[in-house]
């Protein structure tokens, strides 16, 4: 019987520390966040369900496209814009703390990295959900 692996907020806290320099030049580079966000498209095609913080990956890409690439959502610090990028760029990420090909275990890190930065960007991702929705940008499914 496999045993599931629990990762701590230590290791998730360490895992984003590492993430967040690889996203600090990510984010001067459009280039570098379009082919981030076409990894995460890829990626959330291949996850069966997402839950929790991983729930907020997809609102993660948008913001991050909108604020960084098309530069149309102005309201956000630059802190917010390396925490959304930390978490994308670990959520696609082949290399991290649980190999992903194990199944239901391989998103445990994935949502605790994504929980850490939903803390710092909670706010952020909310706000411009409701500017999405009052600009009219909200796709109804």
């Amino acid at each position: 019987m496999e045993e599931t692996r629990m990762i701590t907020e230590e290791q998730a806290q360490k895992e984003f520390n590492r993430f967040y320099v690889k996203a600090e030049k990510i984010a001067r580079d459009p280039d570098k966040i379009e082919k981030l966000l076409q990894k995460l498209e890829k990626k959330l095609k291949d996850l069966p369900v997402l839950k929790d913080a991983l729930s907020y990956i997809p609102a993660m890409g948008s913001l991050l496209y909108s604020s960084a690439v098309k530069k149309e959502y102005k309201e956000l610090p630059i802190a917010t814009i390396f925490a959304t990028i930390t978490a994308i760029a670990y959520f696609v990420s082949p290399v991290d703390l649980i190999p992903d090909f194990i199944p239901g275990a391989g998103q445990i890190d994935d949502a605790a990295v994504a929980a850490i930065a939903l803390k710092i960007i909670r706010k952020d991702i909310d706000e411009y959900l409701d500017w999405r929705k009052v600009s009219g940008l909200d796709i109804e499914v």
